[in-house]
């Protein structure tokens, strides 16, 4: 007879022990597979063994020793030591795709998670329930897309401070066109995610949101939203032809809430790896390497290959994303805004401005500008100040802002014959 470890004899000893208690009635045949951990076909086929062999029908009958096949023990070392010293909280996954790629592991990925739940260095997670799919993604890209705000303490050096992350993706191809991390989810940080969409990709079909402050009102006591009274951001839509669609549950929005999960779940993980300890240096870290890292793992071709994003050529994009208040101008010609007071000059035509009805226009470039009707009345600097046209338009709405710093430097003076594209200087 084979010598067997003692770990098989224990095994041996605690099966016959929940078989016995099985055949006498104390629990059910289920109840005992999931005692052993086994499913109930095995927990069939190993009854029938000990009813026909008896005890040693419950040892293993391999000679108990090592397969040929077996990993190097050295190997599997490194790779506990590597999870332990340099990658713990990753999950298996993603540490299993960095091992592969960086330290040249090559055992497979259901190997390496056996290795790290045995050691006990990753939990054992229960089977999931089985996916009721409510929606197939849309067809084509840019069809529609989902924007939503993630607020969690993102950086592992600094978890007393809590960011939101505003993350915009594709509907159809899970395609991330933008990520970034903000001080909070308001207006501004969801109007430069979708300025910065629309100015590299275009114009998409539809935009799925939740019911935020900054994308609906919502009536008390209705979970309608009022679809009539557009907030800054469904103005914005609205004046692109966008159509808005609200979300009523986490689970309409699966998609969106599946990737804030694995942002979660990768780029804190990332971010600790990598020593960054600043917003500034995370945002510089997706947008250079994790987006496009995350995009060639995780994106999947649509089904129909029709690109739908309209191009906004010849659109003036800095009058359309901006916040626009209506104001009325007072007895001395002076409109205020969020306490930036700005002195309109005389306008031809008029004695004077007083009692207009105006709209005042807050850029992304930090600059106001003043407007009745059609008629442009004053460009003013983020302190009130007269600008020069000229100036307003050398202050290029720029590409990304950081929550630090969320507006450009002051507008550097206009040499001579520059061009200026936003209105006629």
């Amino acid at each position: 007879m084979a010598e067997y470890p003692p770990a098989a004899w224990e095994r041996a000893m605690k099966m016959q022990e929940v078989i016995l208690r099985a055949m006498s009635g104390e629990i059910t045949w289920i109840r005992a597979a999931d005692v052993l951990g086994i499913s109930p076909r095995s927990m069939r086929r190993w009854k029938k063994r000990y009813e026909e062999i008896g005890y040693d029908g419950l040892l293993d009958r391999r000679t108990g020793r090592p397969s040929p096949k077996r990993a190097p023990l050295e190997e599997v070392q490194r790779i506990l030591h590597l999870y332990r010293e340099t990658y713990e909280g990753f999950n298996v996954r993603h540490f299993h795709q960095i091992a592969t790629r960086d330290h040249g592991v090559t055992l497979s990925y259901t190997f390496v998670k056996k290795a790290l739940q045995g050691a006990g260095l990753v939990k054992k997670r229960k089977k999931r329930g089985c996916h009721r799919k409510h929606r197939d993604p849309r067809a084509c890209f840019g069809e529609m897309l989902l924007v939503d705000g993630s607020e969690h303490a993102w950086l592992a050096h600094a978890t007393d401070d809590k960011q939101v992350l505003i993350a915009v993706i594709d509907d159809a191809t899970k395609h991330l066109f933008y990520a970034q991390l903000w001080p909070a989810e308001t207006t501004w940080a969801v109007m430069w995610a979708l300025y910065e969409v629309v100015s590299t990709h275009g114009i998409p079909m539809a935009l799925y949101t939740d019911r935020a402050s900054w994308a609906w009102h919502t009536p008390k006591g209705s979970r309608k939203v009022d679809k009539e009274h557009l907030t800054q951001i469904g103005r914005v839509l609205a004046r692109l032809g966008v159509e808005h669609i609200p979300s009523y549950s986490p689970e309409a929005r699966g998609r969106i809430e599946r990737l804030n999960g694995t942002l979660q779940d990768r780029l804190i993980n990332e971010l600790r790896l990598h020593q960054i300890k600043t917003v500034d240096e995370a945002n510089q870290y997706l947008r250079e390497t994790f987006i496009p890292d995350y995009n060639e793992r995780f994106t999947r071709p649509a089904r129909d290959p029709h690109n739908v994003f309209v191009r906004a050529i010849g659109v003036n994009l800095d009058r359309i994303f901006c916040i626009e208040t209506k104001r009325t101008v007072a007895k001395d010609n002076t409109v205020v805004l969020d306490g930036v007071q700005m002195q309109l000059r005389k306008q031809p035509g008029r004695t004077t401005c007083a009692g207009l009805r105006v709209t005042v226009l807050q850029h992304l470039n930090g600059f106001y500008t003043v407007w009745h009707g059609l008629q442009l009345m004053g460009c003013f600097d983020r302190v009130g100040k007269p600008a020069n046209m000229k100036a307003w338009c050398m202050a290029k709405t720029p590409l990304r802002a950081t929550p630090s710093a969320p507006f450009p430097p002051p507008p550097h003076a206009l040499e001579a014959n520059e061009p200026c594209g936003h209105f006629t200087c």
